[in-house]
């Protein structure tokens, strides 16, 4: 089975990526015990190596594998596992999931809210072109950049320079947060909606509707992220997905190759 075209749980079949695809790999390994704590893992040219992928694509990986509590990188020294299962609340940057979200819905919330009564026809402009450019994004790092401008954009239409302080003082975790949950979790098109909907909430000046939206939107990143984290009835992996992590990779450069040449 070609780990790109294989579909997860729920109503919306989704592509699975290469990154992904060796992270499920790498961590299986781990809750398998195949790698116990406190062993060290093979050096990123030996994964390369052995799972026949690219250097960007192992370490977006096994940063992945750092956020979720599962390994430790100690500069000079290697990666190291830490954990057999993955923490409950992992952390972006300098803040933990949970201290994020906490934050994000005694404050995003109300401020969408503010923006409702407060945005001008500048700001919905601004809005409205923010997300018409996600829209039409498919490259995930430009996206997640994207993101954190949108709910900053949304502070900055609540007329209230304390609230975009807050969200620029967190916004390096959010764009980590954001980029996780979009290469693990496929939240980018879900993600679009739930923005568009909180636009069409500010257009009609509704402040029920705009803290409503915006309270769906943290309820949907929670859930996700719990998913992720801790997936219901996980199964370990088997040592056959380094040969799918290598599957899928191939399929996107190949992808990619003809692109080019049809470029």
């Amino acid at each position: 089975m070609n780990l790109s075209d294989s579909q997860t749980a729920g109503p919306v079949p989704r592509r699975v990526s290469a990154m992904e695809a060796v992270l499920n790999h790498l961590r299986g390994a781990i809750e398998r015990g195949d790698y116990a704590v406190g062993d060290k893992l093979p050096s990123e040219a030996e994964l390369c190596r052995r799972l026949e992928v690219s250097r960007p694509v192992l370490r977006e990986a096994l940063r992945a594998l750092q956020t979720m509590g599962l390994t430790v990188s100690r500069t000079g020294k290697g990666t190291f596992v830490v954990s057999d299962g993955a923490v409950a609340d992992p952390t972006f940057g300098d803040y933990a999931a949970s201290d994020l979200l906490e934050v994000r819905r005694h404050v995003e919330i109300p401020v969408a809210g503010y923006a409702a009564l407060r945005r001008t026809p500048e700001d919905l402009d601004h809005l409205n072109r923010l997300l018409e450019r996600m829209e039409r994004e498919t490259d995930t790092t430009a996206w997640v950049a994207m993101d954190t401008l949108f709910h900053l954009a949304v502070a900055q239409a609540a007329r209230n320079p304390v609230f975009r302080r807050v969200i620029e003082e967190i916004r390096d975790a959010l764009a980590r947060q954001s980029a996780f949950l979009n290469e693990l979790g496929g939240r980018r098109e879900q993600s679009n909606r739930e923005h568009r909907a909180i636009v069409e909430a500010l257009v009609d000046s509704s402040e029920q509707d705009a803290a409503e939206a915006m309270a769906h939107h943290l309820a949907r990143v929670e859930t996700t992220l719990t998913t992720i984290v801790r997936p219901a009835h996980r199964t370990a992996p088997s040592r056959t997905e380094a040969t799918e992590a290598t599957e899928a990779t191939q399929n996107s450069e190949t992808t990619q190759n003809t692109e080019s040449t049809e470029s």
